[in-house]
């Protein structure tokens, strides 16, 4: 069915564009912390990091999660996918960095139906 697939299509189209905005926000709200955006959409073995910031004390991988509300957001972010954003963060370090140590931080920024940006510092790590 035609019609069915081009709505589909449409969704997908819109989720995709509300995350970039979603992401362009979180990474303007970043940069006027000072911090650097090194990359976007990063893609490691393990799956891929939204955003990629160094600031003065290290790297910080960010996850972004768009939803109607901030705590709908925050339940889009489950524990394979932390673990999975750590492995690739592991990854990036070491190629970054040529494997000397650096410090990283992990952050969940969750952005509501109309812009709004809470970040959350340290929201996850590797155990």
């Amino acid at each position: 069915m035609q019609i069915g697939n081009d709505a589909r299509q449409s969704r997908g189209r819109i989720a995709c564009l509300s995350g970039r905005m979603a992401e362009d926000g979180v990474a303007l709200h970043y940069e006027a912390a000072g911090c650097a955006l090194l990359e976007r959409r990063w893609r490691g073995p393990a799956g891929e990091i939204d955003l990629i910031f160094r600031d003065s004390e290290g790297l910080i991988f960010v996850e972004v999660k768009k939803s109607s509300s901030h705590d709908l957001a925050a339940q889009r972010l489950d524990r394979r996918q932390m673990d999975r954003i750590c492995l690739s963060a592991l990854d990036y370090a070491g190629r970054v960095d040529a494997g000397r140590p650096v410090a990283m931080r992990f952050d969940a920024a969750l952005v509501d139906e109309i812009g709004r940006i809470e970040v959350i510092e340290n929201a996850f790590g590797m155990n």
